[in-house]
């Protein structure tokens, strides 16, 4: 593959595990809320916001997971606890989690 043909597989997979994926998390997991789950799931994006913080805002080679502040290492752990209460605290967990091993695989699993 070209590095233009990994970077664009790369935000295809990138995208498609932020917007797609989540619905299939809500539908099997949530079947009968799944689509206040999904919006919930979705609305965990605004994680995101700290990249605002950074300079560059966006930078394809740097790695978010452990450096931008809500993508730290001491903020998952807080995503961690939060999977353990129940109802919607516990959907905004999984959303922030799966979020951050959405980050962690489009740095740690593409070349660059």
């Amino acid at each position: 593959m070209e590095n233009s043909d990994i970077a664009l597989a790369r935000t295809f997979v990138h995208y498609f595990l932020h917007f797609v994926f989540p619905v299939c998390i809500a539908y099997v997991f949530y079947r009968k809320t799944w689509k206040k789950t999904y919006l919930i799931l979705l609305a965990t994006m605004l994680v995101d916001l700290d990249h605002l913080f950074a300079n560059p805002v966006f930078d394809p080679n740097r790695a978010s997971v452990g450096f931008h502040f809500l993508h730290s290492y001491y903020a998952i752990a807080v995503y961690f606890l939060m999977f353990f209460f129940k109802g919607n605290v516990r959907i905004v967990a999984i959303g922030l989690l799966f979020h951050m091993l959405t980050d962690l695989q489009d740095f740690y699993l593409w070349p660059h």
